[in-house]
């Protein structure tokens, strides 16, 4: 399970909102193994004076919450994270300055969907990637 929340300037994210969910859901399913019906993106779009960037960021500025049950290796979590620098650069054109990006695990345990914990829910994909 992967849930996304992507926060940025409304002026520039909600434009390219498909494309930014297609480039961070072909970047989770190619890495974690994720099929393709399991999208959980929320969207959230600041007015500039709500939406205060660090110095030497543009306005596509952009920060990613990924939450996932634990379980994925380290490498695996670089590697999705470099995925994410990579695309976001080469089919979004944002900058890798322009991208945060923070992964939050919780344990199985802590997940509840259709109705079941996560630690019982059987999954039709790995989470030990």
């Amino acid at each position: 399970m992967a849930q996304v929340k992507i926060h940025g300037l409304r002026h520039r994210l909600a434009p390219r909102r498909e494309a930014v969910s297609q480039t961070i859901h072909a970047c989770v399913m190619e890495v974690l193994g994720m099929p393709a019906d399991k999208r959980a993106h929320r969207f959230f779009h600041f007015e500039a004076e709500d939406f205060l960037a660090p110095g030497g960021r543009s306005e596509d500025y952009t920060i990613l919450e990924i939450m996932l049950i634990s379980g994925r290796t380290v490498e695996t979590r670089k590697r999705l994270v470099r995925r994410l620098f990579e695309r976001f650069e080469s089919e979004l054109g944002i900058a890798p300055v322009d991208l945060e990006i923070t992964l939050i695990e919780s344990e199985a345990a802590n997940w509840g969907f259709r109705g079941l914990h996560g630690d019982e829910a059987q999954l039709s994909y790995a989470i030990k990637v």
